[in-house]
């Protein structure tokens, strides 16, 4: 492989240690080449003058400029796919890490413990796959945007054909790029929303708190992270905890358990889904959204020949198209959404209303 064809990456950190760990990493691809590194935002906009990586791989606490400020001006000046590398055990660090996604970043991952630690291999393994992955995304230019944007008020009528079945639970399943899209769909629902959503969002240990910190700051609804035989509320949010799969019970309790993981995945979107799927047929909604590989995809399909209907974003606006295209792919869609359709699509669905939308099947 030529050097004009590998992927080009800068490294903003501002601990050297760090910086060198992450450097040995990628140079240890042969597909990746670091081409630069900078202790700080300001260093990382200087690089970006001459030249541009294919991805930049920053850290969230810096001096001068943190990685939030760094993303924001990056994304509305010069695009470039931008994966944070933080601390998740910070709660403060991840809630900035999140704000970083919604002003542009793609992707999060941790932050590698040292070469000893039992779990140096697989971080070091997930960063090499989210930069590669992250580098064949299209980002373009952010324009600052107001909240009023997000009202769902504000947006076109959306159209979900349905019967007279009532809705008591909605699924939702997300993997890389998913937080942002979260946030809109949350942002966009009424603050009266009647029906519980339960969510499982792939995403790196530890962070999660920080998701639901940032979440039920900037959406105002109630979001937290699922507690095992407890009754969904209306309008609640509950988010599958780190390493137990989510699944509710025919009286709509939610349970958690640690059986096997599926796709190598705990929690598994495919093990909400097809309980969903057994235990509330017509009853339940299903949503899938952008990331990789094929979670929740066929148990997508079940829900929808259990009655059930179904939402999966579209193309382009997926981050990465892996799950949503396998779901598509399947005949699993009712309606194939953009992000900032899905919500006016599902208060539609729960107030069974009528408008026009596209149908998949």
């Amino acid at each position: 492989m030529t050097q004009a064809q590998k992927i080009n990456v800068l490294v903003v950190e501002d601990s050297n240690a760090v910086r060198m760990l992450l450097i040995h990493i990628l140079n240890s691809d042969p597909k990746i080449q670091v081409i630069g590194t900078a202790q700080n935002g300001r260093d990382a906009l200087e690089f970006l003058k001459h030249k541009t990586p294919d991805v930049i791989l920053m850290d969230i606490e810096m001096p001068e400029m943190d990685g939030f400020e760094t993303t924001r001006r990056i994304m509305e000046m010069q695009p470039v796919p931008i994966v944070i590398c933080s601390g998740s055990g910070n709660p403060r660090e991840t809630m900035t890490t999140f704000r970083s996604m919604e002003a542009g970043a793609v992707a999060c991952v941790a932050k590698p413990l040292g070469k000893g630690h039992k779990d140096f291999e697989s971080m070091a393994a997930h960063i090499l796959q989210t930069v590669k992955l992250m580098s064949e995304v299209k980002v373009v230019r952010r324009w600052p945007r107001s909240k009023r944007d997000l009202q769902v008020g504000m947006m076109p009528p959306m159209s979900i054909k349905r019967g007279a079945t009532e809705i008591g639970l909605i699924g939702i399943g997300a993997s890389t790029g998913g937080p942002p899209v979260l946030q809109t769909i949350l942002a966009m629902l009424p603050k009266d929303f009647s029906v519980p959503l339960l969510v499982v969002q792939h995403i790196s240990p530890g962070f999660l708190p920080g998701l639901v910190a940032w979440l039920n700051q900037t959406t105002g609804f109630k979001v937290q992270i699922a507690t095992h035989e407890v009754k969904p509320l209306p309008g609640n949010v509950y988010l599958a905890p780190d390493d137990f799969h989510m699944a509710v019970q025919a009286d709509g309790l939610i349970v958690l358990n640690r059986e096997e993981p599926e796709n190598n995945l705990r929690p598994a979107i495919s093990h909400l889904f097809r309980s969903l799927a057994r235990r509330f047929g017509a009853h339940a909604a299903g949503v899938l959204l952008t990331g990789m590989g094929k979670d929740g995809a066929a148990e997508l399909k079940h829900m929808k020949d259990s009655g059930a209907t179904t939402i999966v974003q579209d193309r382009e606006s997926s981050v990465v198209h892996g799950m949503p295209g396998e779901a598509i792919a399947l005949g699993a869609a009712t309606y194939v959404l953009p992000a900032d359709k899905i919500a006016p699509a599902i208060v539609s669905l729960v107030n069974r209303q009528s408008v026009a939308g596209r149908g998949d099947s």
